[in-house]
């Protein structure tokens, strides 16, 4: 009688081998430890009071690096992110204190300008062939000239002061820009933000075609392509999706303080990329998730204020991050090259 070969399809494997393949697992034992050490190092970092400041500061970090681990998951990356939070909230500004717009016409103009600049970033990629490296760079240098040169000959400063007086400033700052008080700690509305594009990115890769896609023009972008997969579409709307992300960001800064800087967000492209890298995104493309990004940008928080708490020079912050940054590299290959020789 002839034995039948097992299909490796559905070979059966531990439930502790499928949990070790998932990308995030290195980012919420990573988080676990993080969390551990401030608590017993600091008597405030475990508090209500405490924990509502570094969730706060991890919460619009990790809107951004789910956005941007999209894009690395589909083989691309966005310098222009950090810049867009600062030229989305500075076009609101300027529309609704200088020149009387509408609060909620004036954040929807902002909106698509975003979009329309993460549009042109897609198609300039996809048109040009150019590395997306590139292209967002003078991105990222023509929005910071924007932010710089035109807000300061607009209102002869580089900084928007004013927006509690706006008209009808109240309504966008109880989405935006409020908090509740639980257990005596204040959570922001960034965290709950925070915490559904975290779910919605979750569902879209894991559970729909665009997910699909996504998964396949950064791991094989020239089979994706012969395969049927909209692939200028699909990173196009990535582009569009960092873009948007960057405009929500904006408007929590923007409502949540009543200010906005020339130089908001610039330089935090790179920390996108970084909580992106340790929630188990590599940067070749193709492999990735947005739970794990949303733990690298909680890591991120808890250090950035565990070192505050500590009573530490902060710029240890820097070298906490490079070491992260090398660490989860190695880490998501060694996951990456034991996955594929599971299968």
């Amino acid at each position: 009688m002839t034995a039948v070969a097992a299909d490796e399809r559905v070979a059966s494997g531990s439930a502790l081998g499928r949990v070790l393949k998932r990308p995030e697992v290195g980012a919420l034992v990573a988080a676990v430890a993080v969390f551990v050490f401030f608590a017993v190092a600091t008597d405030t970092f475990a508090t209500a009071s405490g924990a509502s400041t570094w969730l706060r500061s991890a919460s619009t970090i990790g809107i951004m690096a789910v956005a941007v681990a999209l894009l690395m998951i589909g083989g691309e990356f966005d310098l222009s992110a950090g810049a867009m939070t600062g030229f989305t909230g500075l076009a609101v500004g300027v529309m609704t204190t200088q020149w009387g717009l509408n609060i909620w016409a004036a954040m929807l103009v902002s909106l698509v300008l975003a979009l329309a600049v993460g549009f042109l970033n897609g198609l300039l990629v996809m048109r040009t062939g150019l590395p997306s490296f590139i292209v967002t760079l003078g991105t990222f240098f023509v929005l910071q000239g924007i932010d710089l040169a035109a807000v300061k000959a607009i209102i002869g400063q580089v900084a928007i002061q004013g927006m509690a007086n706006v008209p009808f400033y109240s309504q966008p700052h109880s989405v935006f820009g409020s908090a509740a008080t639980v257990a005596g700690g204040r959570v922001y509305a960034s965290v709950f933000w925070w915490i559904l594009v975290t779910a919605v990115a979750t569902w879209v890769l894991l559970k729909t075609r665009v997910g699909n896609w996504i998964f396949a023009v950064g791991g094989a972008q020239t089979s994706a392509r012969q395969v049927g997969v909209p692939v200028a579409r699909t990173k196009i709307g990535l582009f569009m999706t960092s873009a948007g992300a960057g405009w929500l960001v904006g408007m929590l800064l923007l409502f949540t303080t009543s200010t906005v800087q020339s130089n908001t967000g610039v330089g935090q492209e790179f920390i996108y990329i970084i909580c992106a890298v340790v929630g188990g995104c590599l940067l070749t493309g193709g492999y990735g998730s947005a739970v794990g990004a949303a733990l690298g940008a909680l890591i991120y928080g808890m250090v950035n204020q565990g070192i505050v708490y500590a009573g530490w020079d902060n710029n240890w912050l820097k070298a906490f991050l490079g070491v992260m940054l090398l660490g989860a590299v190695l880490l998501n290959e060694a996951v990456r090259r034991r996955a594929e020789r599971s299968r």
